[in-house]
Order: structure tokens, then sequence, then C-alpha cells
């Protein structure tokens, strides 16, 4: 299931929403439900709001070196267009 963020309409106005949707919380549904309207806590209006996503950082390249060792089999493109084994 994938994890929304919702904040409340008006984060700066405490008296249109609670602690909980002015700082904005997550909530977990199936993707095929509505996004919610309205906070679970308080009823007052809220948004969904586009959260970032988590992506891996390679740091450097791979070598032949780290393939093999990961498990992967290195060929290396020659000439006459055939691959050798390294």
């Amino acid at each position: 299931m994938p994890i929304y963020e919702y904040l409340s309409q008006n984060p700066d106005d405490p008296d249109s929403s609670c602690g909980i949707c002015a700082k904005g919380f997550e909530l977990r549904r199936p993707i095929d439900r509505e996004a919610l309207e309205k906070c679970p806590l308080c009823k007052n209006v809220v948004r969904k709001v586009i959260s970032r996503i988590n992506t891996p950082k390679v740091t450097k390249p791979l070598s032949t070196i780290d393939a093999k060792k990961a498990g992967f089999q290195v060929l290396e493109k020659r000439s006459d267009g055939s691959y050798e084994k390294m």
C-alpha cells in the first residue's frame, strides 16, 4: 500500500487546523481509494501533497572487479564484433 502525505489547506491558521494536519501527516491507503478531503481528527479541509521519492545514489561507477564480486559475468567487445569473457 502506498503512503500518502496530507497537509491542511491553511497550515498558518491555527483556528482552521489541528496540530496534526497543520504539520502534515502520512497515511497508508489503497490506490483505488479517493484522496482524503478532511482531516480524520478535526474534520477540516486537507490537501494531498506530492512527496519526494527515495532513489539510490551511486557514488562511484562500478568497476569490473565490483561486477564480478556481485556475481555478474563481465564481457568485453572485440574489434571483430564478438565478445570475450574477462
